[in-house]
């Protein structure tokens, strides 16, 4: 599991974050969760490789 964080200010029209954030109460998720899934999909889709933070590439 990724350990370190970084923060990541993204703007947004506020009729959409309200939407968001609604729709996440109602799937018991944070607006956070979505969008860390959503970046790991979109790297995923685009072949962007990445180590997750607090994982050492070098351990068995």
């Amino acid at each position: 599991m990724e350990q370190k964080t970084a923060r990541l200010t993204v703007l947004i029209d506020p009729a959409k974050k309200k939407a968001l954030e609604a729709l996440c109460a109602k799937q018991d998720v944070t607006p956070s969760q979505v969008v860390r899934r959503l970046i790991r999909e979109y790297l995923a889709a685009h072949g962007a490789s990445f180590v997750p933070s607090g994982i050492d590439e070098n351990r068995p």
